[in-house]
């Protein structure tokens, strides 16, 4: 899985012109699934969204994760172009999954930062979407399960 996690001061999602969901300080997540992503990236990916220490501390160091920074609040926004492969100039996406695995994963993911206590607001898997951030810092960090 791939996860572009955005830290914000507020972040809003629209589907035919109506808010579908929207959060104040937290993290606008971004969330890929792979071909070869199973409950085990879900997992991974999850923890290491909920535990990021990207708010300061009381030295001005980023040292503080979002629950202890009082900004649980994520919005999650299904985005198969993670995975484009862009080698011509038509990217090719045949290494996302398809919906009838992604969504599960999709919906894991959620259901777990859930259990670790955060306020999630989503998007709809597939439906064109609008999103709006109000960046801070800007932070903007990049998560792959390979890698992590």
């Amino acid at each position: 899985m791939r996860a572009v996690v955005t830290r914000v001061k507020n972040a809003r999602v629209e589907i035919d012109g109506a808010v579908h969901g929207q959060i104040g300080r937290g993290f606008l997540v971004l969330l890929g699934v792979h071909t070869d992503d199973g409950p085990a990236q879900a997992a991974k990916i999850a923890d290491k969204i909920c535990g990021l220490r990207v708010f300061e501390d009381a030295a001005g160091k980023m040292n503080v994760n979002p629950t202890d920074a009082g900004a649980n609040s994520l919005l999650i926004i299904s985005q198969f172009t993670l995975f484009a492969d862009c080698r011509s100039r038509r990217p090719g996406f045949s290494a996302a999954a398809r919906p009838e695995t992604a969504i599960p994963l999709y919906e894991s993911v959620i259901a777990q930062c859930r259990e670790r206590g955060f306020e999630v607001q989503t998007g709809v898997f597939g439906a064109d979407m609008q999103v709006f951030s109000q960046n801070d810092g800007p932070i903007t960090i990049l998560l792959d399960t390979e890698e992590l």
